[in-house]
């Protein structure tokens, strides 16, 4: 069992590290205070990222992509946790896998614009009455006699959607053996009927639009459906399992990571009765346990993306649900350790570790909150016995 990296993988880390370093923390004060990320800048560091290869790294070199393995992608992910969301999604893109499902005239149309960025896509899965329930939704897709669609539904916590050229919208399509029919559809905005809704305000994320969707009698083509009628919820837990393992657990590990720096920096320069407050066990043992939970979560995400890699996809949707809930968790803990480390100056606003505190609580919510992925750990349990989790299994 290697656990080493080679040159070339170092050399990713390296580059995606300096560039976060150079290009993208001196933007986050500004996006911090103003709420917005202004085009001319969003524009600099996206033409910075490709120049350098690091737009759409987990698509395959055939579409225009990095063609990085899962790992790779995780160790990528990693060091996107060191920056803000909106940055991120600027400089590195937001381009998800089930856009590889597109076929013919689909993938000029939307995947090879959204790989080469010239096109920004968005999931709308949410609903007000079905979050975490991604089955429970009640936007329905009707076709008519011409083969056409006719989409009608609302979504909200669309994540990046004032700036989405199209939508990845899930939707009832009908009943298939007393179950309901999913299917996923290729949405572009601006269609008649298609009303962009309120910029729902967050606690944090700050730049990050999360915006309300309508769809009145949307007509679509048929080539807007994506994949196979009825397969939808199928690719849509398929993507969510990316996202969750990528976008939360490993960017969670890597804004533990860049915490739990930042607040042994400051135990080390604070003093209090005559030496650094680093020097008590109590403070010793805060940074201990934030080191311990932080690699800990750190394996699992590389566990979960070999898996992937290995292509159990059984296996890894298992180990997802664990380190979704252990490294959300686990920056929620390093976070708030932190602000108890910094004491008063953790609260202010002068310092960025309030924002940090704001920023990891949705990491416990959003694709699925703790209590969801503790009961799909539970149920396999339930049905395979506590060998599921057994990697020498």
């Amino acid at each position: 069992m290697d656990f080493s990296l080679s040159d070339e993988q170092r050399l990713l880390v390296d580059t995606v590290r300096r560039f976060i370093r150079e290009e993208l923390a001196p933007l986050e004060d500004e996006v911090e205070a103003t709420g917005t990320l202004s085009p001319e800048k969003a524009a600099a560091i996206h033409a910075k990222s490709k120049a350098l290869g690091l737009y759409g790294m987990n698509i395959p070199e055939a579409h225009g992509g990095g063609g990085l393995s899962a790992v790779e992608t995780m160790l990528c992910e990693e060091q996107f946790g060191h920056t803000t969301d909106i940055l991120i999604r600027r400089a590195f893109g937001n381009v998800y896998e089930a856009l590889l499902a597109c076929r013919g005239a689909q993938v000029e149309r939307w995947l090879r614009p959204t790989v080469r960025g010239e096109r920004v896509c968005s999931i709308a899965i949410t609903e007000p009455g079905a979050g975490s329930d991604a089955a429970g939704i009640s936007t329905r897709a009707t076709l008519d006699d011409a083969g056409r669609w006719h989409l009608s539904g609302h979504k909200h916590f669309i994540s990046d959607g004032l700036v989405s050229d199209f939508f990845l919208v899930s939707a009832v399509t009908g009943e298939a053996e007393g179950r309901r029919e999913i299917s996923l559809f290729l949405v572009d905005k601006g269609l008649k009927g298609f009303t962009l809704g309120r910029d729902q305000p967050m606690m944090g994320l700050r730049g990050t639009s999360h915006v309300e969707l309508w769809f009145d009698d949307v007509v679509l083509d048929a080539h807007c459906l994506l994949g196979e009628r009825g397969l939808g919820f199928r690719m849509a837990m398929d993507v969510l399992g990316r996202v969750r393992l990528a976008q939360v657990a490993a960017r969670a590990v890597g804004k533990a990571t860049h915490v739990l720096e930042a607040t042994v920096d400051y135990a080390q320069q604070r003093r209090q009765f005559g030496k650094p407050i680093a020097d008590f066990q109590m403070v010793q043992q805060q940074l201990a346990d934030s080191a311990i939970e932080i690699n800990a979560a750190r394996w699992m995400v590389l566990h979960a993306a070999w898996l992937l890699d290995q292509g159990d996809t059984r296996a890894a949707r298992d180990a997802i649900a664990m380190v979704k809930v252990q490294a959300s968790e686990t920056l929620g803990r390093v976070v708030d350790r932190a602000v108890q480390i910094f004491g008063g100056m953790g609260y202010c606003k002068d310092l960025p570790v309030e924002r940090w505190y704001r920023d990891a609580r949705i990491y416990r919510i959003f694709d699925g909150t703790s209590e969801i992925h503790r009961g799909v750990i539970a149920k396999s349990l339930a049905r395979r016995g506590a060998s599921v989790f057994d990697v020498n299994r």
